[in-house]
């Protein structure tokens, strides 16, 4: 993988379109994906920015979770590990990293539409590291509807149950130890500002996300708690596999100004700054990582 920190054109430094067809069934498994992604296994090295924080990664085993999870590990934090238990193998993966990084890594397989998951999740950390003090709240869903005629309350009970709710059950069950200097991280969209046709259901999720954001900041003020989040573009994670046709894969990323997409390693810089204390006076705002393209 190319090293993230020499200065060289970002246009041109991982793969562009076109990509190869491929489909999967969700969630998605990163050893399927062609090209492969980079969630910086080998490319992200860390400088102690979290030394003795106490994390919990949602989505924890692959794309963008599985990025920030390597990133937080590398900055000294010890990460609670949350994916779905089918994912099972790919989040010993990231354990694996989280360990030989000299930290703690806690696996915790469930389905985060269950509230009691989500306690669960938050009283297992505790338990584990002694407390908890940064929630990277990233796992997601997006299906695809092409029109209103095709659409089901299910899969939109579906997308709000697992890219909404848990922002709000992670958070009440985690707000008895989060202590001033924590840090909520969220994972909105650019969806949730410029949505796509076929993507209604996901961009009003990530709409809400980003507002929801903007709203927790203001309540959690005044216990010196920060909440942002961070909107990606297009980034080359299972999601797009699961969810997206052939004929969107193959040119997948070409419509950001960079003509590519990102690769979830180089989501993990915002997350990491916004979870630290160097983002001491962020709070309510949601940081675009678009490939250029500008978000309104």
């Amino acid at each position: 993988m190319p090293s993230i920190y020499t200065p060289q054109d970002p246009v041109r430094q991982y793969p562009n379109p076109p990509f190869p067809a491929q489909q999967q069934s969700a969630p998605g498994d990163i050893r399927k994906m062609d090209p492969a992604p980079d969630h910086g296994e080998t490319s992200y090295i860390g400088s102690g920015r979290l030394a003795g924080r106490k994390a919990i990664v949602t989505g924890a085993d692959s794309g963008i979770g599985r990025a920030v999870a390597i990133a937080y590990a590398r900055e000294g934090a010890d990460v609670a590990l949350s994916y779905l238990a089918e994912e099972h193998e790919q989040a010993k993966e990231v354990a694996a990293l989280v360990e030989a990084a000299g930290q703690r890594a806690l696996l915790f397989p469930g389905d985060l539409q269950d509230e009691t998951v989500d306690a669960a999740l938050v009283a297992k950390t505790v338990e584990s590291f002694g407390g908890v003090d940064i929630l990277a709240i990233i796992a997601g869903t997006m299906p695809t509807v092409d029109s209103i005629d095709d659409f089901e309350t299910e899969t939109l009970d579906h997308v709000l149950k697992t890219n909404i709710y848990p922002l709000f059950w992670l958070t009440k069950a985690a707000s008895p130890h989060l202590k001033p200097g924590a840090a909520i991280v969220t994972c909105s969209s650019i969806q949730g500002f410029q949505p796509s046709p076929a993507l209604a259901e996901y961009a009003v999720s990530k709409a809400g996300i980003a507002n929801w954001t903007r709203a927790m900041a203001q309540q959690l003020a005044e216990r010196g708690i920060r909440v942002n989040g961070v909107a990606p573009g297009p980034v080359w994670t299972p999601l797009q596999p699961a969810f997206v046709p052939n004929e969107k894969i193959e040119s997948f990323g070409s419509e950001s100004a960079y003509g590519r997409p990102g690769q979830p390693v180089e989501l993990a810089p915002p997350f990491v700054l916004l979870a630290s204390q160097e983002a001491s006076y962020i709070s309510g705002e949601t940081i675009a990582v678009t490939g250029g393209t500008p978000v309104h």
